[in-house]
């Protein structure tokens, strides 16, 4: 069966802008619900795909964090062009990692990292998170189990992990950079993260130079914290946060 690829998607809703960005082996429908919702609150909202997500596992061992950040700025561009001059960047675990980065890159009207990592729980748990997204694609495609294991001893065999390697050495510079960060912040952190390791949230908040800074914490959400129970209370607190911030419209 051929598994649609899903779509980099921009919701028209206003002069102001945000840039809402996916994780790792993630896509745009992570966070095409808060889309929904900021567009209907006035804001414009443009989501990515990086390269080599959203389709055959495979794929993604083609690319690098360095392909990515470079469709990150792309997306950036897009809403640039788009005539929006003051742009938010939101993002979600590895798209929060991004969101720090544009944080000192260019500049942003605010930021929103969530569940964004800091260092790794441990490299065995992305590359177990890894291995059972790469089966799941495989199960959706409608594989046989002999199909499955066959292709997935490929995947093992092509070194997957020096992908984790990789990302651990952007979390490393965006994370000897924040203090460069001025723009104001909004960390989100779910207390049941399975994947990073939470107190990523208080690094954040501890370490950007903003002045206007907040922190949240989820009691009830895991890593995927905007399709989890508390996403309705995670979208009124974005746009409050958003709506706070000094727009010249």
């Amino acid at each position: 069966m051929k598994v649609s690829a899903p779509k980099a998607f921009t919701f028209h809703g206003g002069k102001r802008a945000v840039l809402l960005l996916h994780g790792f082996t993630g896509n745009s429908a992570d966070v095409r619900m808060l889309g929904r919702f900021l567009e209907k609150n006035g804001y414009t909202c443009h989501a990515p795909i990086y390269r080599g997500h959203g389709v055959a596992p495979e794929e993604l061992l083609k690319y690098t964090p360095e392909d990515w950040w470079k469709d990150v700025n792309d997306a950036y561009e897009v809403l640039k062009n788009m005539g929006h001059d003051e742009i938010a960047a939101v993002g979600l675990s590895l798209g929060g990692v991004f969101s720090l980065k544009l944080g000192y890159s260019v500049p942003v009207k605010g930021i929103v990292p969530m569940c964004a990592p800091m260092y790794l729980r441990s490299q065995e748990i992305m590359y177990q998170g890894l291995l059972e997204y790469a089966k799941g694609y495989k199960k959706l495609e409608g594989k046989t189990k002999e199909q499955i294991d066959t292709e997935m001893t490929a995947f093992e065999a092509s070194n997957p992990k020096h992908l984790l390697q990789q990302n651990q050495k952007l979390i490393d510079e965006v994370r000897n950079n924040i203090d460069m960060i001025y723009a104001p912040v909004f960390v989100v952190q779910a207390r049941n993260d399975g994947m990073i390791n939470p107190d990523s949230a208080n690094i954040i908040y501890n370490e950007v130079e903003s002045t206007n800074k907040s922190i949240k914490w989820y009691e009830q959400s895991g890593h995927v914290i905007t399709m989890d129970k508390e996403k309705e209370q995670l979208h009124d607190d974005i746009l409050q946060f958003l709506n706070q911030l000094d727009w010249k419209e």
